[in-house]
């Protein structure tokens, strides 16, 4: 009998013990110094940093070799238009959803916590710039379904381009959104984490503006866009002059210093002039030669030399020695250089084009000639007292304003490569050389293809967008760039 008693008292201690350490298994097992989510500024500064250095490398080290700014000596597959075998850079799809995923948290936490409402406005102009690139980049790409994970689904359909661009939460209604969450915001928290513009909410706007217009003039060829181009152009509240760039510092050390700069010798040497860019900058005398590149080693009067992109290295044979470096300015002194979102000198040069098509009622020369200046400004290059009465003389000596513009804006874009690219696929503008030894029919690319992981992650998804772009051809244009 008293063995049974104790027999049941060990019992109900056990049970007891049990439910005990149950009540407060969550309490016990959850780490007081692991957040459950992360504040708005921590993942704002990240999504603005990790963007803007992942794509200054991208565009300089893949976009610069589409744009033809530099040309690859070796590891060139993808100079010689094999896009499917990136190699020191050519995937941008992974850093454009990581961080668009990463700044949809953004726009959550601002949407369902009225003290976090600060960070919509940002969030939402971000949001539209990245996807602008996106899609500007790959054409039909998941949209509307993505960015969310688990949340909706991890097999998201592909969106039109033209949908991305025009229909409700697609880029123009973001900036839209983005502009009316930021002008009618009362609240009394800042906006931290902001490394473009240090909280102020009126650079912001100023920002979404030029932003309209940048995506405006991008699909102008298939929308009647010139009222709404017009109306930003007489509220004039777009970003004016070079002190109010979208843009953040490099620094001339580690961490936070522009990626090449980091690369060992071999692959920074791998990229030199390119001959168009060398025959472009040559023929207009343009000081901005000496800044972006520098003197081929084995010159005797400080010359420059570029190469034809896409040469077959297996079978040619390149002295560096001949061929020009890029500049200081991308290794031994990046700190001089900027990850840019967006400046006035872009801004310029796309109104210059808006007035000289007659979208808006305009000086396209003004325009033209305070762009041109606003860009040498930017590189840190001194503008010849006579370069805009002579050489780059706005629509003389029988030159094509409208080649002046583009060409002039293409040069300055050096460092957003994929977006010199994007622009001379929209206005065919600078007149971009065959390549030497194509791998692509001696076509010049006119989209990148979806990256091989999207076939085996998203395959019946990605089958659809594989049939639309004929077996996701990169000579396939995209839905503004269609005739």
């Amino acid at each position: 009998m008293i063995y049974k008693k104790y027999k049941v008292l060990i019992t109900l201690c056990i049970i007891a013990t049990v439910f005990s350490c149950t009540k407060d298994f969550k309490e016990i097992n959850t780490n007081p110094n692991a957040p459950v989510s992360v504040q708005p500024s921590l993942l704002l500064r990240q999504v603005i940093y990790d963007y803007g250095e992942q794509m200054s490398y991208e565009g300089f080290t893949a976009g610069n070799l589409l744009g033809q700014y530099t040309t690859a000596l070796d590891f060139n597959l993808f100079d010689r238009h094999d896009l499917k075998s990136p190699q020191l850079g050519g995937n941008p799809w992974p850093i454009l959803y990581t961080n668009l995923r990463d700044n949809e948290q953004i726009l959550t936490l601002a949407l369902e916590n009225e003290t976090l409402a600060v960070y919509e406005g940002p969030s939402r102009i971000l949001k539209a710039y990245m996807a602008g690139a996106l899609t500007d980049i790959f054409g039909d790409v998941p949209y509307s379904e993505a960015f969310k994970g688990k949340d909706i689904t991890v097999t998201p359909t592909y969106d039109t381009q033209e949908s991305i661009y025009l229909e409700e939460g697609g880029i123009l209604d973001n900036l839209e959104k983005g502009i009316t969450a930021i002008e009618s915001y009362n609240g009394s928290i800042t906006l931290e984490g902001d490394i473009l513009f240090n909280g102020n909410l009126d650079a912001w706007v100023r920002f979404a503006k030029s932003l309209q217009l940048k995506f405006l003039m991008r699909i102008s060829g298939k929308e009647n866009v010139a009222t709404q181009i017009q109306a930003l152009y007489t509220e004039n509240n777009f970003i004016a002059n070079n002190t109010q760039n979208a843009t953040f510092d490099f620094t001339d050390g580690e961490p936070n210093n522009f990626r090449l700069a980091r690369l060992r010798i071999g692959d920074f040497n791998n990229f030199v002039l390119s001959e168009t860019m060398d025959e472009i900058l040559t023929n207009l005398n343009d000081p901005r030669l000496e800044t972006l590149f520098r003197p081929f080693s084995n010159s005797t009067t400080g010359e420059y030399n570029g190469l034809l992109n896409g040469i077959d290295a297996s079978q040619t044979s390149i002295a560096l020695a001949d061929y020009s470096l890029t500049g200081t300015i991308f290794r031994e002194n990046p700190g001089v250089l900027d990850a840019n979102f967006m400046t006035s000198w872009e801004t310029k040069f796309l109104l210059a084009e808006a007035a000289e098509k007659l979208l808006i009622s305009a000086n396209a020369q003004t325009l033209y000639e305070q762009a041109v200046e606003e860009s040498f400004a930017y590189w840190g290059t001194t503008l010849p007292v006579n370069y805009l009465t002579t050489v780059a003389a706005y629509g003389q000596n029988g030159q094509n304003p409208i080649e002046q513009i583009c060409t002039q804006k293409w040069i300055a874009t050096m460092i957003n490569g994929y977006e010199g690219w994007i622009e001379y696929r929209r206005t065919g503008y600078p007149n971009l050389k065959p390549i030497s030894a194509s791998l692509n029919n001696n076509l010049l690319p006119v989209r990148m293809p979806y990256p091989a992981e999207e076939e085996a992650l998203n395959s019946s998804n990605y089958n659809i967008a594989e049939e639309n772009t004929d077996g996701n051809n990169i000579n396939v244009k995209v839905w503004w760039d269609q005739d």
